[in-house]
């Protein structure tokens, strides 16, 4: 019997159905081969796109929280204005930190030349006092002595001239000597000498000589002031005993102030005296008072490695105060001794706003208000200098900033207690 046939239609058949078989699992297993390895090229190009897609919607979800839309009743309610930027020319100027001092040269520090006990004291701290006028009476040992011996010397000296004028009269009609007349008159030279140095040693102790009605000694005397100004220290308590190495007042005239800063080395070049000068203080930040650089030093701090420079200022009505801390803008050098001048994009110091602890600014586009942050520079009479984060042509929301800020603050609160 021929078994060949048989069995290689047995081998045929297996073969076909194990081709079956391979082919059903490609077919099944393509969709998944796809969808998770797919080509090179596939996975370059799906995936990616579908992830910028998902980037690009949460920007424009991140720029539509930041910008404000406000209807055109709330931008009139909040007091908005906006201005286009534009580039303006301003003088350059070195920006410093300061304080404010009295000028030296109109100060005083009032005591007395001789000991002596505080018996009346007529002036008080911040009185207004003029040239002259009595700070404090002071009773004083020394004083009376003086003053005593003016007294005595005056006498003397009452004397010794009418006896030379009664001599002189007899001498005239010769009924006295000449060695009499001549002693009568060397008498009363004698006894003008002895007034004067009496009267000197009166006024060497800060008393002017000056005659009494009772003919006694007095031993008080004033302490005045030698200029006019304010009483800015004031040490006198009555009663109590007054040295000559203790002041007991100090008076400031404050109609002009020195504005004192430090300059560094490498700004030295930038200033010279006679620069103008604009000094700022926080408790009047809308004004500035304008001065001169009439100093500045001649050696270098070896410690902090700057320059001490002073601004002098005057000081109408009396609002800037000693001690007070202040900014100076001093004009810096340009040719020909002028000022230096350059173009900067300037704004008014009220469209700046703190946002984090960041300089802010709120700039109109695309139907809403956006806050962007900036980089500052000089203070200009209540403008500022922008250096970074605007261009020329921004329009800027320059009054009703504090507005935009504080709807901005509320909103952030909003999506915090939404979190």
């Amino acid at each position: 019997m021929n078994y060949a046939f048989p069995l290689r239609r047995a081998g045929l058949f297996a073969l076909g159905l194990s081709a079956l078989l391979l082919a059903g699992c490609g077919k099944n297993e393509a969709p998944q081969t796809t969808a998770h390895q797919s080509t090179p090229s596939g996975k370059t190009e799906e995936r990616p796109a579908a992830k910028d897609a998902s980037a690009h919607q949460g920007e424009d979800k991140h720029d539509e929280a930041d910008q404000l839309k406000l209807k055109p009743e709330e931008i009139q309610a909040g007091g908005i204005k906006v201005e286009a930027l534009a580039e303006q020319e301003v003088s350059e100027q070195l920006t410093v930190t300061a304080t404010i001092r009295p000028n030296q040269d109109r100060i005083t520090h009032v005591a007395p030349r001789v000991p002596g006990r505080i018996v009346k004291v007529h002036a008080n701290l911040g009185d207004e006092v003029k040239a002259g006028q009595t700070l404090a009476v002071l009773d004083s040992l020394e004083v009376g002595e003086a003053h005593s011996a003016y007294l005595q010397a005056a006498t003397q000296h009452a004397v010794a001239k009418a006896d030379f004028e009664r001599a002189e009269k007899l001498h005239t009609d010769q009924i006295i000597a000449q060695k009499d007349h001549l002693r009568a008159h060397a008498e009363y030279e004698k006894s003008k000498a002895a007034l004067a140095a009496a009267g000197d040693r009166l006024r060497m102790l800060g008393v002017n000589p000056a005659p009494v009605a009772d003919g006694k000694a007095v031993s008080t005397f004033p302490l005045t002031t030698p200029f006019g100004g304010t009483v800015i220290e004031k040490h006198a308590i009555l009663g109590e005993l007054a040295q000559p190495d203790k002041q007991l007042f100090t008076v400031a005239d404050l109609s002009t102030l020195w504005i004192e800063a430090n300059l560094f080395e490498k700004d030295l070049g930038r200033v010279k005296v006679g620069a103008d000068a604009v000094v700022t203080v926080a408790a009047y930040p809308d004004e500035a008072f304008r001065g001169k650089l009439t100093y500045i030093a001649a050696v270098v701090d070896k410690e902090t490695r700057t320059v001490q420079a002073r601004v002098e200022v005057a000081n109408p009505g009396g609002r800037l105060k000693p001690e007070m801390f202040a900014t100076a803008a001093i004009s810096t050098n340009g040719t020909g001794g002028k000022a230096a001048r350059a173009k900067a994009l300037v704004l008014p110091e009220a469209a700046v706003v703190l946002m984090q602890g960041q300089p802010t600014v709120f700039v109109e586009e695309h139907g809403g208000f956006e806050p962007r942050a900036v980089e500052l520079g000089d203070k200009l009479r209540g403008r500022v200098v922008v250096k970074n984060g605007l261009a020329a042509g921004d329009k800027v929301v320059t009054a009703g900033t504090y507005a935009l800020k504080a709807r901005v603050m509320k909103s952030q609160l909003g999506e915090g207690h939404g979190h």
